[in-house]
């Protein structure tokens, strides 16, 4: 229960810092945060968490197949996710999610 508690407070500290931000609601009802680039100054240690996650997981996309990556003349990559690739990196959170449009009153 205590570390729910400090997860809380620390998504609390980041929010008021300008880290992250609630961006709205998957269809399960979870909340969806985004970080900001801010975060590199701001909150250096979840910025760094972040940049690993993402890393890591275009890595195991990349070995299971679900991704090519194209390198232009300057050596700069362009990432190619397959379908399948594409929805494990929406749940992921590495791509931008199709959120549910909300209600209009």
């Amino acid at each position: 229960m205590d570390e729910e508690r400090d997860e809380d407070m620390e998504l609390s500290h980041y929010m008021e810092i300008g880290a992250i931000s609630v961006e709205g609601m998957d269809e399960n009802g979870e909340l969806i945060f985004a970080i900001h680039e801010s975060a590199k100054d701001s909150a250096p240690e979840l910025w760094e968490a972040h940049i690993r996650y993402v890393d890591e997981s275009l890595i195991k996309l990349y070995e299971k197949g679900l991704m090519e990556v194209e390198y232009d003349e300057n050596l700069e990559a362009t990432l190619h996710l397959s379908p399948e690739g594409q929805r494990i990196a929406k749940e992921m959170g590495l791509i931008q999610m199709d959120m549910p449009e909300p209600p209009n009153d």
